[in-house]
């Protein structure tokens, strides 16, 4: 279900309810109904919601309008674990995603940041394989690194990653991983932790 309108999903628990706040002023002029409801909503009303909200152009640099889905704004109302905010950088990982909002025993609030220059951006890939197997994955190893050569571990996020392994790649930088971080909060500290351990 797509929709624009937040009382579908608060009165449809069970329902995947996809708001697109695709520029900036979406975000802006809902900023009542995100304080009041959204991050809050399940602490007030003993209400949980499954509603997924897209901020696309939050760091695509396109002026004042398309620039206020900004990460640090949603991160800021993190707080017992209300809200879930990613930032997906492979189709197969944002499927996976949203096939747990889904199927989860619980609903809460998703806030996806991953921009719209990954959807035809030639290195954010997946195979069919990688699409029909697994689940959602709140870090990803680099798969370009070789943990002997490595003394340098960058922790990125979204499109980031693409850019920083590419100047590297182009600048013959073979002791630097690039590990994503896909979920940023609730922060996946055990994963992490198995990620760090290979190096």
């Amino acid at each position: 279900v797509v929709g624009y309108e937040y009382g579908y999903a608060m009165t449809n628990p069970k329902a995947l309810t996809i708001w697109e706040a695709q520029f900036g002023d979406f975000s802006n002029g809902a900023q009542i109904m995100i304080d009041q409801f959204i991050t809050a909503g399940e602490d007030k009303w003993s209400t949980q919601s499954g509603l997924v909200m897209l901020l696309p152009h939050g760091y695509e640099g396109q002026g004042a309008e398309h620039s206020s889905g900004r990460m640090e704004r949603f991160l800021q109302q993190c707080a017992e674990m209300n809200i879930q905010v990613v930032n997906t950088s492979t189709p197969a990982n944002h499927f996976h995603l949203l096939r747990r909002q889904m199927k989860r025993e619980f609903r809460k609030p998703l806030v996806v940041f991953s921009p719209k220059m990954l959807l035809r951006y030639p290195s954010a890939v997946s195979t069919l394989e990688e699409m029909a197997t697994g689940g959602f994955q709140e870090v990803l190893n680099d798969p370009k690194a070789n943990p002997a050569t490595v003394d340098t571990i960058v922790l990125c996020s979204g499109k980031f990653y693409y850019e920083a392994s590419e100047k590297a790649t182009e600048m013959g930088v073979t002791n630097m991983a690039f590990v994503r971080l896909e979920q940023i909060y609730p922060f996946p500290e055990k994963q992490l932790d198995a990620v760090m351990a290979l190096y």
